[in-house]
């Protein structure tokens, strides 16, 4: 099987070449797009609550990726797993609503019996982030809407 789609990817690779005028050499290089504007961060798509910033939102983030250990269950883009729900639906299992405060809290003490999923969360998913990091991710759950 590992053989057919060794051989499967390199002829679409050949004819996705050829279908692309790849390998010409006579062709002149494309041109790389304009530079617009400097890649930033999204910003939310939903507004902050008073005393979150967008620098909380893109800390949580980093965290929510690393050392707060929460992609593990709940998926690198936070639209959950089988062991973690879907964080940017507007859909809260576990709280009753998209409130900064709720999300805080659940992260801090955890949820011991899951309503839909067949793991326990350990308070701050296991992690040894500070109370200030969990306000963070706190702060990028939210910021992740209803999308």
């Amino acid at each position: 099987m590992q053989r057919f789609a060794t051989r499967f990817t390199g002829v679409f690779s050949v004819a996705l070449l050829a279908a692309c005028g790849g390998g010409a050499s006579d062709a002149a290089p494309a041109a790389e797009p304009a530079a617009t504007e400097p890649a930033a961060a999204a910003a939310p798509t939903v507004a902050l609550p008073e005393g979150v910033t967008q620098e909380m939102v893109a800390e949580g983030k980093v965290l929510f990726e690393g050392a707060g250990l929460c992609l593990t269950c709940h998926g690198m883009d936070a639209k959950g797993t089988t062991l973690a729900p879907n964080l940017t639906d507007g859909e809260w299992l576990n709280i009753t609503g998209r409130n900064y405060e709720e999300i805080v809290n659940l992260i801090m003490t955890g949820v011991p019996q899951p309503k839909q999923h067949p793991s326990p969360m350990p308070p701050k998913a296991g992690s040894s982030i500070t109370d200030a990091q969990v306000r963070a991710v706190a702060a990028y759950v939210f910021s992740l809407g209803s999308n």
